[in-house]
């Protein structure tokens, strides 16, 4: 019998494989339930949770539960901000302690619009500040555009706001000369401020802006209650303090319009009830814009059996603006001084308050307008072409 052989030492034994080798813990999958109806997990951990839910029913009855709770918190917007909000927490606001100079409603536009415009271009980079913008305008019968970029319209408004500055006895953007030497239109003053500058406008040209803008509106509230507010020129005709703050306002509207579309950003209607003041400044000034076109031979003729002293009803079309912020006006189509009347009323126009302050900015030729039309053609064409010649650069 030959002895035993040496024994070799047993080598120690390998751990077990695990059967679910790769597959996280029970407790570190529910962990991540939470972080999984935020939508805050990566890939792999989103897969395997997933994974996960169809075989284990506590934690699926649980992540249900999260995901509805998560619905409530949070809805799928874009992040961009609610353009009415400012409005909202400053009227709460105001409710709780009203302002000490309150700004008066026939700017509050203005100052909303502004204030609108400033968020967006907080939002653009550098570059987006040479993006190409067209201008545009009717001029006659003719559409006329012009090639600026963002930085240029946003200078292109603070020269015509100057127009406000001066007669509020404020600085003149375009510098210390009268405003004479600029020319009184829009279109001088903006044709001479880009000549003066020194290089194309660029970002540096949204403090000076600003600065303008919180100045006129700091001004017109000192001066709400003044026995006269000045008038401001515009070249060939005048308008009121308040009737130019709101034209400011829907200036500023139109041409911020006009740089989101150029950087691809998101923009709202202003709030309808400013909108709804916009709109009834373009039906108060069309009388007398028909008038004008009428003695440059753009429209057709007065009806002279239906001419009336001023003060009387005459001749009128009825202009309906749809939606937030419309409302009728009885525009007189023979006398910029008569009253419209229903009892005179010869043509029924109706279009949406959009499409309206498009037209009545050049952006909507007066054939494209989608309007409901009846009555006299003749005098809806008029009113249509009258309303697109309110626009200018």
């Amino acid at each position: 019998m030959t002895p035993d052989a040496p024994q070799k030492p047993e080598e120690p034994a390998e751990p077990a494989e695990p059967k679910d080798r790769g597959v996280p813990a029970h407790h570190l999958l529910k962990s991540l339930l939470g972080a999984w109806a935020l939508a805050a997990c990566s890939p792999e951990e989103t897969a395997a949770v997933e994974e996960h839910l169809g075989g284990c029913g506590d934690c699926a009855e649980e992540a249900l539960g999260l995901r509805e709770a998560v619905g409530l918190l949070h809805r799928p917007d874009t992040l961009d901000l609610d353009p009415g909000l400012r409005t909202r927490v400053l009227e709460s606001c105001l409710e709780r302690r009203p302002p000490h100079l309150p700004v008066p409603g026939w700017a509050a536009p203005y100052d909303a619009e502004t204030a609108r415009l400033d968020a967006l271009l907080q939002d653009i980079g550098d570059s987006e500040w040479h993006a190409p913008v067209r201008l545009r305008w009717f001029e006659g019968e003719d559409a006329t555009s012009r090639h600026t970029t963002v930085a240029g319209v946003i200078a292109h408004l603070m020269s015509v706001d100057g127009l406000v500055a001066v007669a509020l006895g404020l600085d003149d953007p375009l510098g210390g000369a009268t405003t004479a030497a600029y020319g009184p239109t829009p279109a001088e003053r903006t044709e001479a401020y880009w000549r003066a500058a020194h290089s194309p406008p660029a970002r540096s040209v949204r403090t000076p802006w600003r600065e303008q803008t919180h100045a006129l509106v700091r001004t017109v509230s000192f001066a709400a209650n003044c026995v006269k507010a000045p008038s401001v020129p515009y070249g060939a005709f005048e308008l009121p303090l308040p009737d130019a703050m709101l034209d400011r306002a829907f200036e500023c509207w139109v041409h911020a319009e006009d740089i989101a579309e150029a950087v691809d950003y998101p923009y709202d209607p202003p709030a309808p009830r400013h909108l709804h003041r916009m709109i009834d400044l373009a039906a108060r000034i069309l009388p007398g814009v028909l008038a004008g076109r009428r003695r440059a031979g753009l429209a057709s003729p007065a009806h002279a059996r239906h001419l009336v002293t001023a003060g009387e009803p005459g001749r009128s079309l009825r202009l309906e603006v749809e939606g937030l912020g419309g409302g009728q006006w009885l525009i007189p189509l023979d006398s910029p001084g008569a009253v419209g009347s229903a009892d005179h009323e010869v043509a029924h126009v109706a279009l949406d308050a959009v499409e309206f302050c498009r037209l009545a900015a050049g952006h909507v030729a007066p054939r494209e307008a989608a309007a409901g039309q009846v009555g006299d053609r003749e005098a809806i064409r008029d009113v249509l072409c009258a309303a697109a010649s309110l626009s200018r650069m």
